[in-house]
């Protein structure tokens, strides 16, 4: 077994921010009354339908809240264009919730699309504090992909919309009394990473903010990166495959080396994480340090792994050993 603290050679890996995939959502809404079949009563419009029903639902939602599961979360990441009311007005199945497929966009987006910014929240004000999970709790709101991408015009204009800026903001922007503030009421808080890993200091750095990266010089511990063990192209080889937890369509991980050579999972055609291995046959997607993707090996070549967030929660076997 490899200690990690002894493990000696390692290297740094680059953080790059996950592309932006935007898709229609569609799926059918309707409205049901409940009226006495004994009273002949004129028959409401779709609309007043909807307002009836939009305050009830308010109130069973707030009696109890249940978090989804994995076949709704699936059904959240293929979206697909809603249906219209006799008004029009269009109605996604998350509603009164924001679309999935646009709060991923927005988010995405926020990278450096600074136009397709500007008409998305145009279009709805609140897309500004959108945030989307990229995987395994690598949550990221649009106004942190601006920031830890140096993009302060498209920073300003999601504060504009009502944003709401944290450290990593500030630090982008130079605020540097800011940085400093937080820094003496809670000291040690520099180390805490942003999006995908990436540290305070990565953000000033972006930004060529030069006071902020001279106190954070000052204070240390803000660029403190993930870390991973050295790998042989052999090893990696290993790991490289399809492997299988279940019978639907996406229902399987697969196993990947990125541009940059690093090896990364995927669930199906979604957006993939880079793998930083931590231990023996283990890995931490970027942006989830707790998470652990453990792998079984025989002869040099994984046959199964186990996803742990601390406790296990998946089990996928290599594809050609589960005869798919």
């Amino acid at each position: 077994m490899h200690a990690f603290r002894d493990a000696a050679p390692r290297r740094q890996l680059s953080n790059s921010p996950p592309s932006s995939v935007a898709e229609c959502r569609t799926d059918r809404t309707f409205c049901a009354t409940a009226i006495d079949p004994a009273v002949r009563l004129p028959r409401p419009s779709r609309r007043e339908c909807l307002s009836a029903i939009v305050p009830v639902a308010a109130a069973l939602v707030t009696g109890g809240f249940t978090a989804p599961t994995q076949g709704q979360e699936a059904a959240t990441a293929t979206p697909s264009p809603p249906a219209a009311d006799s008004d029009g007005v269009k109605i996604h199945p998350e509603f009164p919730s924001h679309d999935p497929a646009l709060v991923r966009e927005i988010v995405g987006a926020s990278h450096a699309r600074l136009d397709r910014v500007r008409e998305l929240v145009e279009a709805s004000p609140a897309l500004a504090r959108a945030a989307w999970d990229w995987g395994f709790g690598d949550w990221e709101t649009a106004l942190g992909a601006a920031s830890h991408m140096g993009r302060r015009d498209i920073a300003e204009l999601l504060i504009a919309h009502g944003a709401r800026p944290d450290l990593f903001t500030f630090a982008m922007l130079g605020h540097v009394e800011v940085v400093k503030a937080c820094v003496e009421a809670r000291p040690g808080i520099q180390r805490i990473p942003g999006p995908h890993g990436i540290t305070l200091m990565q953000h000033a750095r972006t930004a060529n903010a030069s006071e902020v990266i001279a106190f954070l010089d000052s204070v240390g511990g803000a660029d403190e990166r993930a870390m991973s063990l050295e790998m042989s192209e052999a090893e990696k080889d290993g790991y490289l495959g399809r492997y299988v937890f279940g019978r639907g369509d996406d229902e399987w991980f697969r196993v990947l080396r990125t541009r940059q050579g690093d090896l990364a999972i995927q669930r199906a055609e979604r957006t993939s994480r880079v793998l930083n291995q931590v231990e023996e046959r283990g890995f931490a997607p970027v942006g989830a340090a707790d998470v652990r993707v453990r792998f079984e090996i025989v002869d040099g070549r994984a046959v199964s792994l186990t996803i742990h967030d601390p406790v296990p929660l998946v089990r996928a076997v290599r594809a050609d050993q589960a005869g798919r």
